[in-house]
């Protein structure tokens, strides 16, 4: 159902307020240069630092401004099943085509406690549902064997994988096949995840190279593994940048920098270090962004 270079796009801020303007250009960058797909309110898009309201006026902004070009795949995770399935609800309602759910962080549920908080929100909210598993940020990680468990539910078509281990996603396919649609969930795996059976990515990069992104996809899609391999080492660079600090800072010092948003973070995220900024703006340069 989903598949290609779908960007975990970034919320933009204005004087401590989401500047609405800069996220609709943002969209219309992403849909002018291939992405497949965009995701609002993932952990790239700060919902952590979001307040209720704001959540939903920036997924109503995302569907809004895609205008069914592209999937919106709203992110409407969190670790009370209630507070999910309450998005979930509003972000159905606004008209997103699925939800991004991580799993539950801080409270660490068992596997059982996994199955039970999705398989909760899939019978609560009808929409295709896409887990995401990221347990450098969660601190439990969700076995194959429940994600295959998972993947009998109608409601749940795909995960994005973040664990960066290529043993359990390979796991992954071989007992859930065709159930589910693995993702991958970092940048500097997707060539790897893709040659496991992958079917695409849940991209950090692609904030500020989407054409690069989608291509690199698309070429290993249509059986171009010399081009896809090529685009994948030369993006790899960038996509180790955007990690030199926590995400999404980076990537939104380096949108910044490309003049396409202001710089604004929200507490406890704080600004780049000077050195880090130094490195950053050498591999933008290297690349030709600024």
């Amino acid at each position: 159902m989903f598949k290609g270079s779908i960007v975990a796009i970034v919320t933009p801020f204005k004087d401590g307020k989401v500047d609405e303007e800069a996220y609709r250009e943002l969209i219309e960058f992403q849909i002018e240069n291939g992405t497949n797909a965009i995701v609002p309110c993932g952990t790239t898009g700060e919902s952590a630092t979001l307040d209720m309201e704001e959540h939903g006026r920036v997924i109503e902004i995302a569907i809004s401004a895609v205008n069914k070009r592209v999937p919106v795949i709203a992110g409407t995770g969190g670790n009370s099943t209630g507070e999910a399935i309450e998005l979930t609800e509003h972000a159905k309602n606004a008209g997103a085509d699925a939800s991004l759910q991580v799993t539950p962080y801080y409270n660490k549920p068992t596997q059982e406690g996994l199955y039970r908080h999705f398989e909760a929100i899939a019978k609560a909210v009808s929409l295709p549902q896409v887990l995401y598993n990221v347990p450098g940020r969660t601190s439990v990680n969700m076995l194959p064997v429940t994600v295959a468990r998972l993947a009998e539910l109608p409601e749940i078509v795909a995960i994005k994988e973040a664990s960066g281990n290529l043993v359990q996603m390979a796991e992954i396919v071989k007992l859930a096949g065709d159930n589910i649609t693995l993702l991958s969930g970092d940048d500097t795996v997707t060539l790897p995840v893709l040659s496991l059976g992958g079917k695409g990515v849940v991209s950090v990069v692609a904030n500020i190279v989407p054409k690069d992104t989608s291509d690199m996809v698309n070429a290993w899609m249509e059986g171009d593994i010399e081009k896809a391999k090529g685009l994948f080492y030369k993006l790899f660079p960038l996509c180790q940048a955007m990690f030199y600090e926590t995400n999404p800072v980076p990537v939104k010092t380096s949108l910044a920098l490309m003049g396409k948003i202001r710089e604004g973070l929200r507490l406890p995220l704080v600004p780049m270090t000077g050195a880090n900024v130094d490195r950053l703006k050498k591999a933008l340069q290297d690349y030709g962004l600024i």
